[in-house]
């Protein structure tokens, strides 16, 4: 089912998310069905539970939508229940990212360029897995949403500042995203 997301300053976006209940799997399902029903109408490249109002450990990805510019991601699609990042390259890379909660927001943002990430997938299989460059930028950028961090939390003091009004203007409501959105 289609969902609306949650918007900058929305409570839920800043919560730490809860571990989901491996023995639900019928809702599992259900909310994994939801991430990607809504990420399919907003055409974007990733999306976590909390940007749908579930303050659970759910994230979704696909490149295929950024696969014009990163050809390796055709068909890249994962889901990530109760991921946990083991391992961080201490080589990092800067990219302007930009989220479907702040749209029309976009800042560069410094991240390892190689992550190791254990996780279970949809089928609840236990699996361990290397990530690399714009696949493990946009892992990361979904991680950091379980952890209730956003993009722009990481962006130079001196951008977090040119993007006040921007990000205010959400508040207010003065955004209109193509895709259903709700603010608090």
């Amino acid at each position: 089912m289609i969902k609306p997301i949650y918007l900058y300053g929305a409570e839920v976006l800043r919560k730490t998310s809860a571990p989901a209940d491996l023995s639900d799997k019928e809702g599992i399902a259900a909310l994994v069905q939801d991430l990607k029903d809504t990420l399919v109408v907003a055409d974007g490249c990733g999306l976590a539970a909390p940007q749908i109002g579930v303050s659970l450990r759910v994230v979704i990805v696909d490149g295929d939508v950024v696969a014009e510019n990163y050809d390796y991601l055709k068909g890249f699609r994962r889901t990530l229940i109760n991921p946990e990042v083991l391992e961080e390259s201490q080589e990092k890379t800067t990219y302007s990212e930009g989220c479907l909660s702040i749209p029309g927001i976009y800042c560069d943002v410094l991240r390892p360029k190689k992550i190791k990430v254990r996780y279970y997938n949809e089928d609840l299989e236990e699996v361990t897995e290397e990530f690399d460059n714009f696949a493990a930028r946009m892992i990361q950028h979904e991680l950091s949403h379980l952890d209730g961090d956003l993009f722009t939390d990481h962006a130079a003091p001196i951008r977090k500042k040119m993007l006040s009004g921007k990000l205010q203007n959400i508040l207010k409501g003065k955004v209109h995203p193509r895709y259903n959105s709700k603010l608090k």
